[in-house]
């Protein structure tokens, strides 16, 4: 069997999926995201708050990976790294970002679209001390994205960093950044089976937001 047929093989929306009324939404989108979220949550979507970061780098070839939802309010969202790492460097140069958060579990996605702002240091000072000890450490052996000549130089680097974590648990380096993301379009996807998609995006509008029905 070849591999095209293995995959037109596979299921697809095969999962009791919840309803979406898009006459019956509030007027700005990170409402509705938080209500999605926490219905995620409450079915038990595997590690609903990971999402997909997409940027551009200077040539403007687009680059993505997953990284963790750290908080969301009426301001956007917001997600955290190094701003010495290959993302960091990106956003350095082009702030304009898009976030995907994809629950199969439920047929839904939500795509942003805006614009990623350092927030103040001392957000990210106490998100950093926040962390995990296996993150903390992870983040103080640094070099994130560059090139690794061997594993033994990892191990080293991880001992070293464990050793600094340990004996300062109140320092947080000043590369660690959180990022809020204000949002200029906010799509809400909500699968079909019979791929009658809904498709409810909201685009800022001064203050306010304007939404708009697409097709599937």
């Amino acid at each position: 069997m070849s591999i095209r047929d293995l995959l037109r093989g596979l299921p697809v929306l095969a999962h009791e999926m919840p309803p979406f009324d898009p006459g019956d939404v509030p007027d700005a989108p990170v409402p509705l995201f938080a209500s999605w979220l926490a219905g995620a949550i409450a079915a038990g979507v595997d590690e609903p708050h990971a999402m997909t970061l997409s940027t551009v780098d200077a040539d403007g070839a687009p680059d993505a990976r997953v990284l963790i939802l750290k908080d969301l309010d009426d301001e956007g969202w917001s997600f955290a790294t190094s701003s010495t790492s290959a993302k960091g460097r990106q956003l350095a140069t082009e702030p304009r970002v898009a976030l995907s958060f994809h629950w199969r579990e439920q047929g839904r996605q939500v795509r942003v679209r805006g614009v990623a702002r350092p927030a103040d240091p001392e957000v990210s000072r106490r998100d950093f001390l926040a962390r995990p000890l296996g993150s903390r450490i992870a983040t103080m052996a640094g070099r994130q994205s560059e090139p690794l000549d061997r594993r033994e130089a990892l191990d080293g680097a991880f001992a070293r960093a464990r050793a600094l974590v340990l004996n300062t648990p109140d320092l947080a380096p000043e590369a660690h950044t959180v990022y809020l993301v204000r949002p200029e379009t906010v799509e809400f996807w909500q699968a079909d089976r019979e791929r009658r998609h809904v498709r409810l995006r909201y685009r800022r509008a001064g203050e306010g937001w304007e939404r708009e029905l697409l097709w599937p």
